[in-house]
């Protein structure tokens, strides 16, 4: 994996890269929370299982499942994309800084 440094170019304007190093972040992002939520619908299907009454229906079982599964994947999704976009931002922001500074010493010479 790059960091976000590593993909900047001189001829690109800055606002351009960080739209283009926002992308990737959310692309991961939505990476990261399908995956998430595959597990926690292994992780639910298991657990209803093992609290649904033996007697009770596969039906019941399989709609609390569902409802444990997606109520859980909506939370760990926003929690991954919140955080991805805060590190995301918060880095582009640092770059952004650095590369004025440059451009303003290079200016003076």
């Amino acid at each position: 994996m790059q960091t976000v440094g590593d993909t900047m170019d001189d001829d690109k304007p800055i606002t351009e890269q960080a739209m283009d190093t926002i992308t990737t972040a959310v692309e991961a992002t939505k990476d990261a929370a399908v995956t998430a939520v595959k597990q926690v619908k292994k992780a639910a299907k298991k657990v209803a299982k093992k609290v649904a009454p033996k007697k009770a229906s596969k039906k019941t079982a399989k709609k609390a499942a569902k409802k444990t599964s997606k109520k859980a994947a909506k939370k760990t999704s926003k929690k991954a994309a919140k955080k991805s976009s805060k590190k995301t931002a918060k880095k582009t922001a640092k770059k952004a800084t650095k590369k004025a500074a440059k451009s303003k010493k290079k200016a003076k010479r």
